[in-house]
């Protein structure tokens, strides 16, 4: 199966995935190397979403010498990406070549870092932008983000996504490498969410990094450390 369930959460097998997760994760990959092996990620999350959550249909089709019966992919013109601001830029980049007519949305949020975790492993989330697009009933929507940490981003995410008011036929929230503890605030803060990840990490430290992680993905996408 291209997407295993363990636990509350997905996890993606393909062993490209995992080739490129570990090109990422090396501390020697530099910043335009990094950028694009996110794509490449994302692109392969993305074939296997199609592949292991969404459905196909019979279709008929003329080819030049006879009439022969195909399969189709049922709702590609129904697929919403959020893109969590700034580390999934890249990630999303590489889901739109999967999903090339996806409608897309943006929030910018992020953790505050000054303030430090409290003491139930959860951050104050600053969200400065929203952008949604109409989310439908007929709607797979992907909610991108590279680190999967503390939940707490991505927890508020789910929040405003909520505020649409219509439920969305699939509800996945996709990230590169996961934290055990991310997995269950998310799965609490939202039962319908499908989690998927191409990793499950160990754990989280003191400041709420994923151990063993891959660092900071903003900052080595953008190079901004």
């Amino acid at each position: 199966m291209p997407i295993e369930q363990r636990g509350d959460a997905s996890v993606v097998t393909h062993a490209l995935a995992k080739d490129e997760l570990t090109r990422i994760r090396d501390v020697e990959t530099e910043q335009v190397a990094f950028r694009k092996g996110l794509v490449r990620l994302g692109r392969i999350c993305g074939y296997e979403i199609i592949d292991g959550r969404m459905e196909t249909e019979y279709t008929e089709v003329q080819t030049p010498l006879t009439t022969t019966m195909g399969e189709r992919v049922k709702g590609l013109d129904d697929v919403v990406i959020v893109n969590v601001l700034r580390a999934a830029t890249p990630f999303v980049e590489g889901l739109l070549k999967a999903f090339p007519r996806a409608r897309q949305g943006v929030i910018s949020a992020s953790r505050d870092e000054e303030a430090g975790m409290n003491e139930d492993g959860e951050f104050p989330i600053s969200v400065e932008y929203v952008k949604l697009p109409e989310i439908t009933e007929d709607d797979t929507v992907i909610v991108a983000d590279p680190m999967l940490a503390t939940g707490s981003t991505m927890s508020t995410v789910l929040e405003y996504i909520a505020t649409e008011k219509t439920e969305p036929e699939n509800l996945l929230v996709l990230a590169a490498v996961s934290a055990p503890e991310g997995i269950v605030r998310v799965s609490e803060a939202d039962a319908d969410a499908d989690i998927i990840s191409v990793a499950i990490d160990d754990e989280l430290d003191e400041d709420g990094f994923i151990v063993p992680g891959l660092g900071d993905a903003g900052d080595r996408a953008f190079r901004t450390t």
